[in-house]
């Protein structure tokens, strides 16, 4: 509270998007306001029955309530998350080269789209993050 952040906010979010992803639920979630935010503040979280070990063992190193002490934000950077267990069916890799097939596209209404000219992406000249994208 009031010290500013990093990037091991974004980290954090992580773990808040796969818990939400996996379980259905934000993992703070309470019908009282103050409750989530104590929760938050305390870190204090319940794990579904269904999360595997390697999925407990990530989410509790991604919320971590101390920065300093958070995957991602530690020693080896990204690349404690990115060798996590639970990712070990990822090839980062291909992913980042878009190789991977998407498991899921959903269907969508072309004519939404016909109006819209879409832009190719291109890559910058500078790279502003070269540690980590380093293996890229």
């Amino acid at each position: 509270m009031g010290k500013g952040y990093n990037k091991s906010i974004d980290y954090w979010a992580l773990g808040i998007l796969i818990y939400d992803l996996v379980a259905g639920f934000s993992p703070f979630q309470d019908e009282d306001p103050m409750k989530i935010y104590t929760n938050i503040l305390r870190g204090t979280f319940n794990l579904p029955e269904h999360f595997s070990s390697d999925l407990i063992d990530l989410i509790h190193k991604l919320l971590h309530c101390h920065p300093a002490k958070r995957y991602g934000n530690l020693r080896n950077g990204v690349n404690d998350i990115k060798n996590h267990p639970w990712f070990s069916s990822i090839d980062w890799i291909d992913l980042f080269k878009k190789h991977i097939k998407a498991p899921y596209v959903p269907e969508a209404d072309k004519d939404h789209y016909e109006t819209y000219e879409e832009k190719q992406l291109t890559h910058a000249e500078t790279n502003l993050y070269p540690t980590e994208f380093d293996s890229f």
